[in-house]
């Protein structure tokens, strides 16, 4: 871990592009066609409904209050509460459609993100926190759900409502709606520059909020590492700084944004004051009847209640916009190299593979492999031995196609790697890793993710090659108990045997195994090394390893020492030239 100081720190980005990311978020809601125009009518019913109330009132103030007139009165009082009723049923159906219609828009956005997340290329992961890529998954999709579900009804409700508001009020009296759309652009202005103000913070705490995740998720996943070296108070040191970072944005983005609701509030009596002041006049002359002035009052707030309503729309949409651009980003991101259109399948592969003048950087100038040259017959066991930094592992992610060679090319069976489909190699190479990862589920699960539609039998039968049979069958369950995420629950060396299994029901044509047993006890070696035998029989191996004495019955050694072939042959060769292999050999021997 290294210091939050160096790594979070950086500064206040602004949104790239407001205008594109909403053509995006409109892009998704437009394929919700008849959610919409449904919605759209709800709210076209909704606020005429709203618009007849406050006229009525004016009606019932001037033809039946004054003049004391109670039965006309009471019935139209009914009147007006039935239309107040209906309005209210429609705007709850407006809602209801539109969180259907939000929720479809989000399970669609939600799905593509984690397809994308499955096609991106190893060194895009290499650059992302897993905290940062969880957050933009889970609390920016959110926040863009909650403007969906709630502003994009109200920002057409509000439109309509002061477009209807505006036209009734002219013509009731120009003179008292003159007034009230004076207060306007103050309005306008105040809003725009609270958004110009705000924006920029919005987009910052969800930049704050994906490195807490971030460093959240990376302090659990290493709690033990922590532990052991003693780290605890520098961790929650360091945490504190992320925390008050976040707590710092936040509150600059909340604090902004909550001006709005006051200015707006403000104005809004402003205009009503204005409005009352200004008709109390006109009243007193006899332009104007009493009954006009209480419609133009309740119009008058009606007309302020969706302008306020906007206004703090605006600041959920600020929030929701720069989760959107962070989800884009990803989203937008180049994917692995596309398949060639005449690319080949094979069933099987032989397993003849080659490596000619292969050359490889990561960084522009910063070459890993140089002129790498060797073949690997079909059936034969490839060691692959030298200092740590020094490319072993860089060849294997070549030949697995996770990264392509920026130099020379890969044969396999003959033909360039890249003339086959990506797909169609990694389902015939088998890999078994040092630190193997197991998933939530059961054992016989985890096994049958080698070969998905594999029969128990199946499954049983690739444990008992892969010599994990005899522990599974002492578990609680035996194939049916259930592993913690990342097979917690079982020892290093189980999860090592249930990684062979797994590669043993797959059948791969081309093994790879990455250090699969440097991290456990030479009496669990023997256990592993048994299964692995039983799975490289008949199939073309590559191992990577430290320890040396597994990789002495190898047909070929290859000794890679900066990012070259420095020695090659097998075991008695390679000591009989007394060069790199054997000094690692004697070195090992003395400790």
């Amino acid at each position: 871990m290294g210091h939050p100081g160096g790594r979070f720190n950086g500064p206040v980005v602004k949104p790239k592009n407001q205008k594109q990311t909403l053509l995006r978020i409109w892009s998704y809601l437009r394929q919700q066609k008849l959610g919409m125009l449904l919605a759209t009518f709800l709210v076209i019913i909704g606020s005429l409904l709203g618009l007849i109330g406050p006229y009525l009132v004016g009606v019932i103030t001037d033809e039946y209050i004054l003049k004391l007139d109670v039965s006309g009165a009471i019935r139209m009082s009914i009147m007006l509460a039935t239309i107040y009723t209906v309005y209210s049923l429609f705007t709850w159906l407006q809602f209801y459609v539109m969180i259907r219609v939000s929720q479809k828009t989000i399970r669609q956005l939600r799905q593509q993100l984690f397809a994308k997340l499955q096609n991106l290329p190893l060194s895009f992961f290499d650059k992302r926190k897993q905290g940062d890529l969880m957050s933009r998954m889970t609390n920016d999709i959110d926040n863009l759900n909650a403007a969906l579900s709630q502003s994009v009804i109200q920002i057409i409700s509000s439109f309509l409502t002061i477009i209807g508001t505006a036209f009734v009020l002219f013509y009731l009296n120009w003179m008292l709606a003159i007034v009230t759309l004076t207060v306007i652009p103050l309005i306008v202005w105040v809003t725009k520059q609270i958004i110009k103000r705000s924006s920029v913070n919005f987009v910052a705490r969800q930049r704050d909020l994906g490195q807490l995740n971030g460093y959240i998720e990376e302090t659990i996943s290493n709690s033990d590492i922590t532990t052991l070296f003693g780290k605890e108070k520098k961790t929650v040191a360091e945490f504190t700084e992320v925390n008050e970072r976040l707590r710092t944005s936040a509150m600059r983005a909340d604090i902004v944004s909550g001006f709005m609701g006051p200015i707006n509030n403000f104005m809004n009596n402003f205009g009503t004051g204005l409005v009352i002041g200004v008709g109390a006049i006109l009243a007193v002359k006899g332009d104007v009847t009493i009954g006009v002035i209480a419609s133009v009052v309740v119009y008058t707030r009606q007309f302020f209640r969706p302008i306020n309503q906007l206004s703090n729309l605006l600041n959920t949409f600020q929030s929701a916009i720069a989760g959107s651009e962070r989800v884009f980003e990803i989203l937008d991101e180049k994917e692995e190299v596309a398949d060639k259109l005449d690319a080949k399948e094979k069933s099987r592969f032989n397993g003849d593979i080659q490596f000619e003048q292969v050359a490889f950087e990561y960084e522009t100038g910063k070459p890993i492999l140089r002129g790498i040259d060797f073949t690997a017959r079909a059936g034969e066991v490839v060691a692959i031995v030298g200092p740590t930094g020094s490319g072993k592992t860089t060849i294997i992610q070549l030949l697995t196609r996770f990264y392509d060679t920026t130099g020379g090319r890969i044969l396999l069976d003959g033909e360039p790697i890249t003339h086959y489909k990506m797909a169609n190699v990694r389902d015939h190479v088998g890999v078994v890793l040092q630190d193997t990862y197991l998933f939530s589920g059961t054992v016989r699960e985890n096994i049958r993710f080698g070969k998905l539609d594999a029969t128990d039998e199946e499954v049983e039968q690739a444990a008992k090659i892969a010599c994990a049979h005899n522990f599974i069958k002492y578990l609680p369950q035996q194939y049916d108990t259930l592993l913690t995420s990342g097979g917690m629950n079982l020892s290093q060396g189980q999860r090592q045997l249930i990684a062979i299994a797994r590669a043993v029901l797959e059948d791969p044509d081309i093994l790879i195994l990455d250090e699969a047993t440097s991290s456990v006890d030479t009496m669990t070696e023997l256990h592993i090394q048994k299964g692995l035998n039983n799975l490289m029989k008949g199939r073309t191996s590559f191992v990577i390893a430290h320890r040396l004495k597994t990789i002495e019955n190898a047909d070929t050694i290859l000794v890679i020492k900066d990012g070259q072939i420095l020695e090659s042959g097998n075991h008695n060769s390679l000591m009989k030239k007394q060069g790199f292999y054997a000094t690692l050999q004697n070195h090992l021997a003395m400790e």
